[in-house]
């Protein structure tokens, strides 16, 4: 995604070498694991510093302060997540709207879900950040990535595949957040994962079918 970050939170500059990306990438779990342990409040450069097993000079020469750091975790977050998403929409390009759907939410649950304390962490960590830029971009990313998608179905009739892009997502982004918020239970989580199919597809079945979609009557 592009570096939209606000002045203040710019990392100062970008790791190029393998070497240097070895080092973000442990300072990055070692922030990660300091969150984990002490939450935002007890995060410091020094000691996610400590952790990562380099001098706070280094961190330094990446981060000037904690909160563009947790700044840059995040758009790597978003980036993966983005990445993921573009992965479905293109794999699912061409196929049926349900298949579609289907796919985005089982890629979007497990993706937010295969380390879902982490997930928790980053949601609590940006509360404090001016984090807007950061969200517009991404969201502009996935929803060209799956507005484009739905738009190669070809058993629905499309009218406006972004509005209907958006109602959809919306809806299944809205509620994987949700789900983490209310720190619900893996028995609650999972039937809720299997009513929002279930919701998603209801609401596909309203779409103007296409000759290739009509059913037998």
């Amino acid at each position: 995604m592009p570096d939209t970050a606000p002045a203040g939170l710019k990392a100062r500059k970008s790791p190029l070498q393998r070497r240097a990306r070895v080092t973000v990438d442990a300072i990055f779990e070692a922030t990660i694991q300091v969150l984990l342990r002490d939450g935002m409040a007890g995060l410091t450069t020094t000691w996610v510093a400590e952790r990562a097993g380099v001098s706070v000079g280094t961190m330094y020469q990446y981060f000037p302060h904690k909160q563009a750091l947790i700044y840059a975790l995040n758009a790597r977050y978003l980036d993966a997540l983005a990445a993921k998403i573009e992965a479905v929409a293109a794999a699912e390009s061409g196929k049926p709207i349900a298949q579609m759907m289907a796919a985005l939410i089982d890629a979007y649950w497990q993706a937010k879900t295969e380390r879902a304390e982490v997930t928790r962490a980053l949601y609590r960590s940006v509360v404090e950040l001016d984090n807007e830029s950061l969200l517009q971009d991404f969201a502009a990313r996935v929803d060209g990535a799956t507005t484009a998608m739905l738009a190669t179905a070809p058993d629905v009739a499309l009218e406006d595949a972004a509005a209907i892009n958006l109602t959809l997502t919306s809806v299944i982004y809205g509620t994987v957040r949700n789900a983490f918020e209310r720190g619900l239970s893996a028995e609650d989580t999972d039937a809720l994962r299997r009513n929002l199919h279930i919701m998603c597809g209801a609401y596909l079945n309203t779409l103007p079918r296409t000759k290739a979609g009509a059913t037998a009557p």
